[in-house]
């Protein structure tokens, strides 16, 4: 019995140092995306870049170019020019490329389609995920990030970004315990972009992913405050009314 217990703790002592090494490995300095669903101008260059950057791999199947130009103060000539890639009617979903089989055959897995990723995962996981990818070899695309560790997804923006690599530094956090501490990149092969640009770039992506994920957000934003006025002024002639039955009883 007391072998078993002691095995167990050893266990669990181990499992606990490896998860704090991986977590801090990963850790990374989130930042906020700061998106903004009714910024129309963002959003197209979002659209932009999603169908020229996420397309190839990724579909957005509940999202119509339709809608999309509706939206987006788009004409149907321009939807037709700048986003129909891989549609033949403006009707038409945003389809990707690539065949399944074919995705899963060169990434492991067939990439996940896009429509609700920014309300599964939320809009700053994605944008820190989109700016953490590093060069690493031996992973099957060269690279890895330090927000989801060992991700299949290849840097497709890394001409936008350069090439980087990641640096750590070692602290001990207890006696035979140490960890590998995020220190920064460094920069092997520079952009076309500085820092500032790509991430402008990123966050109109994430904002185009935020608006997919709900494209009526902006409607029952609205609708809710009209709502929510209705409800005050209501309640305001519903007290003044029961002041004014009342006024006699007392």
């Amino acid at each position: 019995m007391a072998i078993t217990v002691k095995f167990l703790f050893c266990a669990l002592v181990a499992a606990w140092s490896v998860q704090i090494q991986g977590a801090t490995e990963s850790a990374f300095p989130m930042e906020a995306a700061n998106t903004d669903v009714s910024n129309v101008p963002s959003l197209q260059r979002g659209a932009k870049y999603f169908v020229n950057y996420c397309l190839g791999c990724h579909s957005a199947q509940y999202v119509r170019y339709n809608r999309l130009g509706e939206d987006l103060g788009l004409t149907e000539d321009q939807l037709i020019e700048n986003l129909m890639f891989t549609a033949e009617r403006p009707h038409d979903t945003m389809i990707n490329a690539m065949a399944s089989d074919d995705a899963a055959r060169w990434f492991g897995q067939a990439p996940p389609d896009l429509s609700l990723i920014a309300r599964s995962r939320g809009s700053d996981y994605l944008f820190n995920f989109l700016r953490a990818f590093y060069v690493e070899e031996g992973t099957p695309t060269g690279v890895n990030n330090l927000v989801l560790e060992n991700t299949s997804m290849p840097h497709v923006l890394w001409e936008l970004q350069g090439i980087r690599t990641a640096t750590f530094r070692t602290e001990e956090v207890s006696e035979g315990i140490s960890i590998d501490v995020f220190d920064g990149f460094e920069i092997v092969v520079p952009g076309e972009l500085d820092v500032a640009a790509y991430d402008q770039v990123v966050r109109d992506i994430v904002n185009f992913l935020d608006y997919i994920s709900e494209q009526r957000q902006v409607e029952r934003r609205e609708l809710g405050v009209r709502v929510i006025a209705f409800l005050f002024i209501f309640l305001l002639f519903a007290f003044l009314l029961k002041k004014e039955i009342w006024r006699d009883v007392h």
